[in-house]
């Protein structure tokens, strides 16, 4: 299989805090305050919506610039929740400066259902786990 993307995570000896790497990229990760962490850096699940919000709208500006739309500047804002089962939901409002019509709207709320992150999260993916050295999965 094609290796999509890649990241590696070091913890470090302030408790939840730990440094990504991401590509050439470097970033941490700690937890919020009331989950025991110092609140340095984003969660994981800030990510998980970053991740979104970043196919959000770099496919929507693919999208508006093949087809020769203005967007002007282009904002969305997500928000996750859990409901009563468990079962996390994400809301999407999508803001565009640009002169858009009703019908562009809609067919960029079509194309927004379907980015390469929005089905991945939609439909999941299979994730396996081994030990550094171990064939097994688990």
């Amino acid at each position: 299989m094609p290796r999509v993307s890649s990241a590696t995570i070091v913890s470090t000896d302030s408790n939840y805090l730990h440094h990504i790497h991401a590509g050439h990229y470097a970033m941490d990760t700690d937890e919020p305050l009331k989950l025991g962490g110092q609140g340095a850096a984003p969660a994981p699940f800030d990510y998980y919506l970053a991740s979104l919000a970043a196919c959000t709208a770099i496919t929507l500006r693919m999208y508006a610039q093949r087809k020769g739309w203005d967007l002007g500047e282009f904002r969305a804002e997500l928000e996750m929740q859990r409901d009563d089962d468990g079962k996390l939901h994400v809301h999407r409002t999508l803001h565009a400066t640009g002169p858009l019509t009703d019908e562009q709207w809609q067919r960029l709320l079509e194309i927004v259902a379907n980015t390469p992150v929005t089905k991945a999260m939609r439909e999941g993916v299979d994730i396996t786990s081994a030990r550094a050295g171990a064939d097994a999965t688990n």
